[in-house]
């Protein structure tokens, strides 16, 4: 693959057409490093015309619950690519996240982000770690759907969708073969959650099959959190649920230098979003001495996503280079590497006038013009459908219930919830936080004032008009149901977690 070559790119020539992108300056340090960031690009000669939103703290004051007015909406939507500075969230009052409220409202359903260690010119625990976490963005806890049920217990609602896992393993595997690389692994915790990290785990297994010349594996998240912390070399490309990924994406940013470094790609069907993923970091907001490496980092992916490639590599290598000759921001300073420390526009300067040079220690960034984009487009519809002939059965109900006594004994709810069940049907199992109390629990667990209440079918199937009646019976006998599971069946198949004692 032919190398960038080591000449300075040129202007732009006068009248060639521009990528018209989105620009939120974020709030913080955002302004500064944003700055920093676009006077390498305009130094650079990046066909690149920005349109300035204002997203954030501002928006917020203004009166958007979520930091983000119409008009940037209708911007985002009409240039389909947005680079986002930090945004500081204010505490309290229902204010939403920027960040999670624009992946979610718009489809952007992959978050990729590369940890690459910049050893020695970065410290790094991991020399020669070199692993990219393609996060699942819309799903999992992140659906934000929370309730507070009794006086003592809160739930929050973790939900999986076959699609959406669909399409964010699809992705992760055409990135690695896109990229070059060599294996996909995949973490859940589906010994535990065997619906729902068992459905990811699964449609990870069927696609996989589409990409034979890729290596694959599934490790459970806790081992594999701590396999990345140690053995990193051992991952490649990993692809993981919402929350997971949003953990071990930061762990393996700060392991392989420094999270102030770490930029992200939240890719969607026709939009996208590149943001640093650090915080506003308002206490050194103003001083010229923050980092704009990861803001910058995301401007190079947004060049590479539209197809600005060889232009991102030449801007790479500079930042290498600026890198090696020890011009470090005050975040990097160490005694081994550093040679002076500089603040944030003189880092940008030092950048632009490295335009042009190869970093001499570190890899450089190659790219050939018919190279395929390193970030793919995913549009495509998901392919793997649950066969149409499935045939869904209810077989019972969980009915959750408000009950506090002194002892908060199971044993005392048994026989008003078994006269309540009536005659189709029966009471199987009480659990309280998930352990179970009846049949045969221990005076050993702690019971709050939350209660799962399983019936099942005397017959093996029940209607609506059964467990309706059930719940009216159930509240006739002085208790407060707050909320209902049904169970079903699919094909057969349990839909539901298990229980002992059925």
């Amino acid at each position: 693959m032919p190398a960038v070559t080591s000449t300075r790119p040129s202007p732009a020539p006068i009248g060639l057409r521009k990528h018209h992108v989105c620009l939120a300056r974020g709030d913080g340090i955002g302004p500064e490093i944003t700055d920093a960031v676009l006077h390498i690009l305009r130094e650079a000669g990046a066909l690149v015309e920005f349109e300035p939103l204002e997203l954030g703290e501002r928006a917020y004051r203004a009166g958007h619950s979520a930091g983000i007015p119409d008009a940037a909406w209708e911007a985002i939507s009409a240039y389909g690519v947005l680079l986002k500075g930090p945004i500081t969230t204010p505490q309290g009052g229902g204010y939403k996240s920027v960040n999670v409220t624009l992946r979610k409202a718009l489809g952007l359903y992959a978050n990729v982000r590369p940890c690459i260690a910049l050893h020695p010119c970065v410290p790094s625990q991991h020399p020669g770690m070199d692993v990219v976490i393609v996060r699942e963005n819309e799903e999992d806890t992140y659906g934000g759907i929370e309730h507070r049920q009794t006086g003592e217990v809160v739930q929050c609602l973790k939900l999986v969708s076959r699609p959406g896992c669909e399409r964010v393993i699809r992705y992760a595997f055409e990135y690695a073969r896109r990229n070059g690389r060599r294996k996909v692994s995949c973490l859940t915790k589906d010994n535990i959650m065997k619906l729902t990290d068992g459905l990811f785990h699964r449609v990870f297994e069927e696609i996989a099959r589409d990409y034979p010349e890729l290596e694959t594996e599934h490790r459970i998240i806790d081992i594999g959190a701590a396999r990345l912390a140690t053995r990193p070399r051992e991952f490649d490309v990993i692809v993981t649920l919402n929350l997971y990924g949003d953990i071990l994406s930061d762990i393996a940013a700060e392991l392989a230098g420094s999270i102030g470094m770490a930029a992200s790609a939240n890719v969607g069907g026709t939009l996208a979003m590149f943001e640093a993923v650090h915080g506003s970091a308002p206490d050194i907001a103003g001083k010229n001495v923050a980092n704009p490496s990861g803001m910058l980092l995301a401007a190079l992916m947004t060049l590479e996503h539209l197809g600005e490639r060889v232009m991102a590599a030449s801007i790479h290598n500079a930042w290498l280079r600026t890198l090696e000759d020890g011009l470090h921001t005050a975040d990097l300073m160490n005694e081994a590497t550093s040679r002076r420390c500089v603040g944030t526009a003189e880092f940008a300067h030092a950048v632009a006038a490295r335009l042009g040079q190869m970093p001499q220690t570190l890899k450089p960034r190659t790219v050939d013009e018919t190279d395929a984009p390193r970030l793919p487009t995913c549009t495509a519809q998901p392919s793997i459908a649950p066969a149409s002939s499935t045939q869904k059965r209810c077989v019972g109900i969980d009915v959750f219930l408000d009950w506090d006594t002194p002892g908060r004994d199971a044993a005392q709810l048994v026989p008003r919830l078994q006269a309540a069940a009536g005659a189709s049907l029966r009471l199987a199992l009480i659990t309280n936080r998930g352990v179970r109390v009846w049949p045969e629990g221990h005076a050993q667990t702690l019971c709050t004032d939350h209660w799962r209440c399983r019936f099942l079918a005397q017959d093996g199937h029940c209607d609506a008009a059964a467990l309706l009646a059930l719940q009216q019976r159930v509240q006739a006998a002085g208790l407060e149901p707050i909320k209902t599971e049904n169970l079903y069946t699919f094909d057969g198949e349990r839909g539901y977690s298990a229980g002992q004692g059925e």
